[in-house]
């Protein structure tokens, strides 16, 4: 099949895994809602049209809360194109909040220097603990997966061990940090909004990670890897260490979008629980099909139906789990290879069929 056809089936096959999924969420909303018509109305047309009229303030808060989804949606792209099943997204993004939120009230900075460093901290932090899985899947050769799921827990129970015990402010009814230094918070970009410069950032950094993947050796060594992997190691690329960079990238995109999404979003660090942030980058790298340049894309339709459901929960009593419900639907589908296979093959024949019919005439020319 070639490169447009393969493109147009997996736009089509997405579109209907969507579909089905808006389909089976308002079967559940019929059972619940005792009126489904403004449910599915607060659902898919509120988050962006209130009253009639365009609702700018909504737009923000859904491109605000995209923001962590397109970091984790990226760091997920890159070490799944490693073949690499790395489930950490969801520690790293809570450990790099942390640290980035211990910088920005023990470490006072100058205001342009503070923020930077309160996320290159978070960064760091992140790219440092996702060496623990792939260092055990190299040299140990243990299940990245199971490691990465595991150190999820051991990272979240350091976090709130140091959070209770040592940082806390006592001083609060609950559980959280001190204050943050005026100087180390992420500024709004519309004032009022949840809208910070780090979606500017998120934006940047789907750049850069594009132009890594499509544009640099070291891109193409970890798609490669991730296409097939003895090949790659008999061709004499090192292996180990081209996923070890793959895992490395990925914590540090993980790392810098918690330390963005707490800095700019709250005034001291309170998360209590892992925030579901790495879990919700899974959901948006498969509906990307791991291209970096994609994910924003998916960040924002996965944002879209954040703020629905939210609003949905609002104006129509219909749970907000029902986004849950959703996300689990599209990604029962798209990790489905068979879904919609009869249609792939058919395209194939049918553009074999065409590429055969083009090489007739040449083939007629040359044996006259």
């Amino acid at each position: 099949m070639g490169n447009k056809r393969k493109l147009m089936f997996e736009v089509m096959r997405g579109f209907v895994a969507i579909a089905i999924a808006i389909a089976v969420a308002f079967v559940f909303i019929l059972i619940c809602a005792d009126d489904p018509g403004k449910a599915m109305y607060a659902l898919l047309v509120q988050p962006i049209f209130s009253n009639g009229a365009f609702n700018l303030n909504s737009i923000f808060i859904i491109l605000g809360r995209m923001t962590p989804f397109i970091f984790t949606g990226l760091a997920v792209c890159v070490m799944f194109s490693a073949n690499e099943f790395n489930l950490g997204g969801e520690g790293t993004v809570m450990a790099g909040g942390f640290v980035g939120a211990l910088i920005a009230i023990y470490v006072p900075m100058s205001v342009g220097l503070h923020p930077v460093m309160c996320v290159l901290a978070g960064a760091a932090t992140g790219g440092i603990l996702m060496l623990v899985p792939a260092l055990a899947k190299i040299k140990l050769n243990a299940s990245e997966m199971v490691s990465s799921l595991m150190l999820n827990y051991v990272i979240m129970y350091v976090v709130l061990h140091y959070l209770n015990n040592v940082f806390a402010d006592r001083s609060k009814g609950a559980t959280q940090s001190y204050p943050f230094l005026e100087t180390a918070i992420v500024q709004k970009m519309v004032p009022g909004s949840e809208l910070t410069w780090g979606f500017v950032v998120a934006i940047i950094a789907t750049v850069l990670i594009s132009f890594f993947m499509f544009r640099t050796r070291w891109g193409y060594a970890i798609r490669m890897i991730g296409i097939n992997k003895s090949f790659s190691k008999y061709s004499g690329m090192k292996v180990g260490g081209i996923v070890l960079l793959s895992q490395i990238i990925g914590g540090v995109l993980c790392g810098m979008g918690g330390a963005i999404e707490v800095l700019g979003r709250y005034n001291t660090f309170l998360w209590r629980e892992l925030p579901g942030f790495g879990w919700t980058g899974i959901t948006v790298a498969i509906l990307a099909k791991n291209n970096p340049i994609a994910v924003p894309f998916a960040a924002f339709f996965i944002a879209y139906l954040n703020r629905g459901c939210e609003l949905m929960s609002i104006y129509a009593n219909v749970p907000a789990e029902m986004l849950d419900i959703i996300q689990a639907v599209i990604f029962l589908f798209f990790a489905a290879e068979q879904f919609m296979a009869k249609t792939r093959q058919k395209m194939v024949v049918k553009d074999t069929k065409e590429e055969l019919a083009k090489a007739e005439p040449t083939v007629e020319g040359g044996n006259a």
